[in-house]
């Protein structure tokens, strides 16, 4: 369990300035890797999909990824950076299990895509710019799994495996320039960040952005100097963030840490963090390297990468609409007013509620199923909403049975908790739960019969002109069908014994 001290947001916010920094790695969905012909496919059996280029056989020559090459061209005009006309791969040097070549190939003093921005749209739709230093090619390195430990973590376990499907995959690492100014909103801002670039990297189809297979992973930097003071203070880098909310929490954590660290007159280490999504806690890692640590140098098996002007004009011509114009076309479509798409933005259930439509719903449907169902229960599971793991194609088939009287809705969110508790397709659930709605008007009038027994004035009170008294042998009813009675049938059958004309 992590003891670390930390103050209130509130108190460290009113000592010190934050300055944040982010790298976030955006796994490409090319066919092959980086430098081999080896798939580039999740979720294959270990260690499948690799090859002698990916584990670093002796002999063996790397080939670069044109399609990659071409999908990191891309992201650089999509964040509004330079892309160089030559630019160069470097060997970083390091030995972990997952790398098997003791390197990886990335891009250090030559990046494609350089001096770049993003502006960024706050919840209130304040507008806050982040610097884009670079963006660079490079390959993923394997997964580690720790076995046997309480943690999953290498302290404590027993013994770890290593799949290498993973290394070779074809990686765009952005790296912001220091971002000052924030406040008390570096959290929020953090989170805005991460949302606009996994947006931008889905909306080029470049990536397939899906942050719970670390497609987009964020390494959050954090310093903290006392208000007034020019000098950044020491930073510290919680690495692989993979979800948006995450990366809100582990900002606002590292903040109150390093301003506790800072009251008690310690300085803070530079070192790499563990985020903890089961705490809300960062835990030590290892001493934060620099450049030279890595020994870069030079990549003597590739050639230079040459964007000629040509080239990149033609990959700028086929650029989709940018994420701000897609917002305001979609707004008018869907015909949501200011308040309405701001709450889904900043919910991040804009991408969901666009397949829902495509799928078949309305917009006025898919708003209220997501906005009024969906996010409420990741809310309370603390988790994005597109970690709960809802399909546009179920969302769809609720509302239509809905729709078309088979259930009711509150037939409709239990069915909806049965899909989440893994217990299959709407039709099987309700199938299963025993949860149509009664609409044979036989059974209906039995219960009707026996609510108007129950209440035996409420039928004077109706026929004496106060209809809106149904209501309460509808309830009756209700209760008596468990809630799969057809409403508005029973309504109808109620008036009609009673002769009175609604």
């Amino acid at each position: 369990m992590n003891t670390e001290a930390i103050l209130s947001f509130e108190e460290a916010m009113e000592k010190y300035d934050p300055v944040l920094g982010f790298e976030v790695h955006v796994e490409l969905n090319t066919k092959t890797k980086m430098f081999s012909s080896a798939p580039n496919v999740f979720g294959d059996e270990p260690n499948t999909n690799v090859n002698e280029v990916d584990l670093g056989m002796p002999g063996v020559l790397p080939v670069v990824n044109k399609t990659a090459v071409e999908s990191s061209i891309k992201i650089g005009l999509a964040l509004n950076c330079k892309i160089a006309e030559s630019c160069r791969f470097a060997r970083k040097n390091y030995f972990y299990p997952d790398t098997p070549k003791n390197f990886q190939t990335s891009q250090y003093d030559e990046p494609i895509a350089y001096d770049g921005y993003l502006d960024i749209e706050l919840s209130d739709g304040t507008v806050f710019r982040v610097e884009i230093e670079r963006a660079h090619m490079e390959e993923d390195a394997g997964k580690l799994t720790h076995m046997g430990g309480a943690t999953g973590r290498i302290h404590g376990a027993d013994f770890s495996l290593v799949d290498y499907n993973r290394a070779g995959v074809p990686l765009v690492e952005i790296v912001t320039k220091p971002i000052e100014g924030a406040g008390s909103r570096a959290p929020e801002l953090a989170k805005a960040y991460v949302a606009a670039v996994r947006e931008i990297v889905k909306n080029l189809g470049v990536s397939d952005a899906r942050m719970e297979r670390g497609n987009v992973r964020c390494d959050a930097n954090v310093s903290l100097r006392p208000h007034g003071r020019e000098r950044f203070g020491i930073r510290s880098e919680t690495k692989n963030v993979n979800s948006l909310r995450a990366v809100e929490h582990a900002v606002r954590y590292e903040i109150q840490r390093h301003a506790a660290v800072l009251d008690a007159g310690n300085p803070v280490v530079q070192e790499t963090r563990h985020w903890h999504e089961d705490t809300r806690t960062t835990t030590s890692g290892r001493p934060k390297s620099d450049a030279d640590d890595y020994r870069y140098f030079p990549e003597p098996d590739l050639v230079p990468v040459v964007a000629s002007r040509e080239w990149v004009e033609e990959l700028r011509a086929t650029l989709p609409e940018p994420p701000a114009a897609r917002r305001k076309r979609l707004q008018a479509d869907w015909g949501y007013s200011d308040l309405e798409f701001r709450d889904v933005v900043n919910a991040g259930v804009m991408d969901e509620i666009e397949e829902t439509i495509a799928a078949g719903a309305s917009a006025s449907v898919a708003r209220k199923w997501w906005m009024g169902e969906i996010v409420g229960r990741a809310k309370n599971a603390d988790v994005d909403p597109g970690q709960l793991g809802v399909q546009p194609a179920t969302i769809v088939e609720l509302a239509r049975m809905v729709e078309d009287g088979k259930i009711n809705n509150k037939m409709a969110t239990e069915v909806l908790d049965g899909v989440l508790a893994g217990e299959g397709t709407p039709a099987d659930i309700v199938e299963k739960r025993g949860l149509a709605v009664v609409s044979d008007d036989g059974p209906l009038l039995e219960a009707i019969d026996a609510a108007l027994a129950a209440q035996p004035g409420v039928a004077d009170k109706i026929r004496g002109g106060k209809v809106q008294a149904v209501g309460a042998i509808v309830g009756g009813v209700m209760k008596a069908t468990r809630g799969q009675a057809d409403a508005a049938r029973v309504r109808e059958l109620i008036l009609e014994k009673l002769g009175v004309t609604a």
